[in-house]
């Protein structure tokens, strides 16, 4: 039987149509990248203090494949029944979930007690990772205040890779590997390498970061090539840097706002690494300056890097961008709240539509 059709249903027939129409159109848009998942880092919007659950609620709205919480107090409550639930709101939302937390050299100046010792810490990530369904846990050695104590980083390796050792049994009946990540300028890429040698790559590998990469004054496309066939996991973003009298001035970015050719990133990541999701974590704001011209600047580095001129030649393509300044007060904590969420999802729009990443139209 045929019913006549009346206005009220003709013009919701019309916006469901013109709707399939504007996401097909998208979708027929966006280049064909390589098939690479793509994520997002809690950290990068760590101004809104969520938990897990809230976390997760973001990276479905952004229609993301990947979520790493790199943080346990993110997590809220640590037992088994909490982290079982956190992992059925992930499956059911399509996300799937990487675990992380922060220093396990008992002997960096990062290193803090709240999880125990640096073994008892690893211990702790390792058994809330295979909960979660995570296939790594994140960690990190510390910074690049670690060079100037006593040994420099080279003894500060040798601790980790006695704290990796001690857990090697621990990591592989749990089945989840041990990222180690290239962070705030602790080591260059060749350093963590070597780390990840000694330790073991059968239960370690690299959470590659492309903005720490600068901060050891890298090209963040060399620092892939090092790391890339040992990564597993990834916390990236854009770099700006310009020259200065004695050195170098870098600020970190939005993905498409920064230097790195990241068409040329992506084909290379799918190369090296293709199962591993590319997972932003923006941390834009001011510069950091490098006074590397200066003598006194290479104290506490074995030596230089050995592209440096490839930064160079990088560097001299940018040019100083406006640095990001919250007011004081409650204006202020919403001014950042709203400047991290912008920068996040500039840069996965950017990636999705730009570059082609994600597997989730």
């Amino acid at each position: 039987m045929n019913f006549p059709m009346n206005r009220r249903h003709f013009v919701a027939g019309l916006a469901a149509a013109t709707a399939t129409s504007s996401a097909l159109l998208r979708a027929a848009a966006r280049p064909a990248g390589p098939r690479i998942k793509l994520g997002i880092d809690n950290f990068a919007v760590r101004a809104m203090g969520w938990k897990a659950p809230e976390l997760i609620a973001y990276a479905a709205k952004l229609k993301c494949d990947t979520l790493l919480i790199s943080d346990l107090d993110a997590l809220g409550s640590l037992d088994d029944a909490n982290l079982r639930a956190l992992r059925k709101q992930a499956d059911e939302a399509g996300i799937a979930l990487y675990a992380g937390s922060w220093s396990i050299c008992p002997t960096s100046k990062t290193f803090k007690k709240n999880w125990g010792t640096a073994e008892e810490h690893l211990r702790l990530g390792l058994r809330v990772s295979k909960t979660l369904g995570s296939p790594v846990f994140r960690v990190v050695l510390g910074s690049m205040e670690d060079r100037k104590t006593e040994g420099g980083i080279r003894a500060r390796i040798a601790d980790t890779v006695a704290v990796l050792k001690a857990c090697r049994a621990d990591a592989l009946a749990a089945g989840v590997k041990v990222a180690i990540e290239n962070h705030a300028g602790d080591m260059h890429s060749w350093e963590l390498l070597d780390l990840i040698n000694a330790a073991g790559r059968d239960f370690v590998g690299a959470n590659i970061d492309s903005g720490n990469a600068i901060w050891t004054l890298e090209d963040p496309m060399d620092v892939l090539e090092t790391l890339g066939p040992v990564t597993i996991c990834s916390s990236l973003r854009d770099d700006m840097a310009w020259e200065t009298p004695d050195g170098a001035a870098v600020q970190w970015t939005a993905a498409g706002d920064g230097l790195i050719d990241w068409k040329a990133y992506a084909a290379r990541w799918a190369q090296l690494c293709p199962q591993v999701p590319i997972m932003i974590e923006t941390i834009s704001g001011g510069p950091r300056m490098f006074p590397y011209k200066q003598p006194e600047f290479w104290r506490h580095y074995d030596r230089r890097p050995e592209k440096l001129a490839k930064f160079e030649a990088l560097m001299r393509r940018g040019r100083q961008i406006p640095a990001f300044k919250a007011p004081p007060g409650p204006e202020g904590k919403q001014a950042t709240q709203d400047f991290q969420r912008a920068e996040l999802e500039k840069s996965i729009t950017y990636l999705r539509d730009k570059i082609g990443l994600g597997l989730r139209a």
